[in-house]
Order: structure tokens, then C-alpha cells, then sequence
């Protein structure tokens, strides 16, 4: 059985799970720093919580978030001066399970968490010789700002300085200067598999905070006779419902992600990608699996990928219906089909509006 992540108090985490041995060596107690267990302890006391990822194999992940007002004593820099800040107060992730994407999912619901309190920086304290995580955090955007009296790199992300080099480095924010935006569309089955924050009413799916199974990048495979979409550029979610009445209420948007990456697999029958390679270059990104993969290699004309991250989730009573799209003129713009409309910036927020996002703390200027 997968694991999944879910927010649990300290008092209910086994600290005897070989998971935290390392930690317990790293944070033997010293001037500058408290020894594991004993904070540990402190935490459990206090009636704290972390984002814990568990499976049956134990403790896969482990994320300890809050929030702060304290100088930072840096070794090799000026200090960094006390503010408002919030802390990744310890995080880990499992060697076991590597390939899965856990770290990236771990990553991912810091920073929605980090970005609802409207906090202006984001930090973590990571001793170099971590190097999956330093790569992580280097992937998402920290920054190195020093190391501290513990021998720790200090990384920071901050909302006034957020770079658009690329949609994992500026996640959770869009680029405020983006041209355009457009659609993908899922069937309701797959949907519900690869978007399990994307809860909507009457439809049951797994309220946990997140199948990391999925992670936060997604695989869209599409027949389409031509690329329609850019990097970086934002693509709404949209679950099209197989009920055979009341498509245009049932059918919705649901979310919103960036364009990471494009390739072209076939085109108008010709082979470009051999079926091994994009075995490989999709892992484990896509809902669909190898026989399914296989025939859509082997039977579609043209084969497009597209590869998205997960950036936001209008949630239960905010996803917006076909309905609603067709009466705003949003859908299917002059009588072309949904995935090759394209969206202004000022389309895009009110959608992001309608959905109940708040627009502003996604597209900052």
C-alpha cells in the first residue's frame, strides 16, 4: 500500500524508527544546537505537529514547519537581522524511497503552506554533506544566504526576490509578466488520480493531505496534431466528467499548473522518440501505465508530452463548470476546440478569482 503524507502530532511519531537515526547523529546536542531527542521531546510536550510521510515500511518524510522572529547568527556573513520569517525547522527524507518524489511533494506543501501566511522569507538550516536535499531546495529556489555557528547552510526563499528562471525555481508564484495561459484536459478517472488536492463535492477521493505517489509534477500525454502550449507558460486543469447527462455542470476546472517541459514523440505517424526512451523520460509522472503508454506509442498518430508541476487547487465548492467557462465566452474560443484557446493574463485571473484563489498571492509584482 502507498504511503501518504498527513499532518500529526509529535506525541504520535515513532522517534524509535530507524528514520530519525540520522538526525539523532547530526543534532548531538551542542552549544548551538539541541539534541535531537530532547527537542524532540519538547515539541511532543507542546503539542506540535509536522508533515509526516508513513508507510508500511515506517517514516518516510518528515517536515517540522513554523513560524519565527529571530536574528539569524550567520559564521561567514553579516547576520541576518530578526523579521517574521518561516522556518522548515527540520526536514528529512528517506533514502528508501528515492525515485518516488517524495522530497519534491514534501517541498511542494511547505510552500503552500509558506505562501497562505503571506510571510515575506522561507528558510532552512541543511549540513552540505545532505546533497538530494541541498539539490531540492537549489531546485525550488533557496538560495544560500550563510552558514551557521552549527556548520549548517542557511537557505532562503523570498517573496521579494523570487526568479521566473523556470516554474520549479518561482513555485508556488507566477510570473506576473506571462502572455498567455490555456487548458488540459483529463478524464474524470485519471484526474482524480494525478490531482488528489482537487477534492470536489459529491465525488469521493482521498482527503489525506497528498498521494505522493503523484507528486507535484505531472505527465500529459496528448494526440494533438501540434504543440500548443510553452514552457513556463500556466495551463488550467479541467476534469471532464464521463456521467452521460449534465456534462456542462459536472465538467470543471479544478486547478492550475506551469509547463515545464515539451517533447514530441510521434509526428503524423514517424517515430522521433524510441518507446524505451520515453519510458524513462516520464518515470513515474503519469497516471497512465506501460500497456497503456504502449498503445497509445503504437496507435496515435501524433504523440505529444508535456510536463507539468501541480501549482494550485481551487478545492471543494470553488471549481468552475463548463457552464460557467461557455457563458463568460472562456471555452472554446470562436468555435475551436478547448486545448487550443488561449487565455489574456486578465482572463486568467478572473478565473483564478472565480476559483477562489487569491490572485494577488499567486501573481506577485
Amino acid at each position: 500500500m502507498a504511503g501518504k503524507f498527513l499532518y500529526k502530532v509529535f506525541s504520535e511519531i515513532n522517534l524509535e524508527d530507524p528514520f530519525f537515526d540520522s538526525l539523532k547523529a547530526d543534532y548531538p546536542g551542542t552549544q548551538n544546537s539541541t539534541e535531537f531527542c530532547t527537542w524532540f521531546k519538547k515539541k511532543a510536550n507542546a503539542n506540535s505537529k509536522a508533515l509526516v510521510y508513513e508507510s508500511e515500511s515506517g517514516v518516510g518524510a518528515f517536515v517540522y514547519i513554523k513560524k519565527e522572529n529571530e536574528e539569524i547568527e550567520l559564521a561567514d556573513a553579516p547576520n541576518l537581522a530578526a523579521c517574521e520569517r518561516v522556518k522548515l525547522g527540520t526536514i528529512k527524507i528517506s533514502d528508501l524511497h528515492r525515485g518516488q518524489r517524495i522530497g519534491e511533494g514534501a517541498i511542494g506543501l511547505a510552500l503552500w503552506k509558506w505562501q497562505r501566511t503571506k510571510i515575506n522569507d522561507i528558510y532552512v538550516t541543511v549540513f552540505p554533506k545532505h546533497r538530494t536535499l541541498v539539490n531540492l531546495l537549489e531546485k525550488f529556489g533557496f538560495q544560500v544566504a550563510g552558514t551557521n555557528l552549527n556548520g549548517e547552510k542557511v537557505y532562503i526563499k523570498s517573496r521579494q526576490a523570487i526568479l521566473y528562471d523556470n516554474p520549479y525555481v518561482s513555485f508556488p508564484f507566477v510570473d506576473p509578466h506571462f502572455k498567455e495561459a490555456g487548458y488540459l484536459i483529463f478524464e474524470d478517472t485519471y484526474h482524480d488520480t494525478m490531482f488528489p488536492y482537487s477534492e470536489l463535492k459529491n465525488v469521493a477521493q482521498t482527503r489525506i493531505e497528498m498521494s505522493v505517489a503523484n507528486g507535484l509534477s505531472k505527465i500529459y500525454v496528448s494526440a494533438a496534431p501540434q504543440i500548443n502550449y510553452r514552457i513556463g507558460e500556466p495551463v488550467l486543469i479541467y476534469r471532464k466528467s464521463s456521467s452521460s447527462t449534465g456534462k456542462r455542470y459536472k465538467s470543471c476546472l479544478t486547478s492550475f499548473g506551469m509547463i515545464t517541459d515539451i517533447f514530441q514523440v510521434k509526428k503524423q505517424g514517424r517515430v522521433l522518440i524510441p518507446f524505451e526512451e520515453l519510458i524513462d523520460r516520464i518515470g513515474n509522472k503519469s497516471v497512465f501505465n506501460q500497456n497503456e503508454l504502449r498503445s497509445k506509442y503504437d496507435h496515435d498518430n501524433n504523440v505529444i508530452v508535456y510536463e507539468l508541476l501541480y501549482y494550485a487547487y481551487f478545492g471543494v465548492g470553488n471549481n468552475i463548470n463548463c457552464a460557467w467557462l461557455c457563458d463568460h465566452e472562456l471555452w472554446a474560443k470562436d468555435g475551436g476546440y478547448p486545448t487550443a484557446t488561449k487565455l489574456n493574463p486578465e482572463e486568467f485571473k478572473m478565473i483564478l478569482g472565480k476559483g477562489n484563489l487569491d490572485v494577488q498571492n499567486i501573481i506577485i509584482d
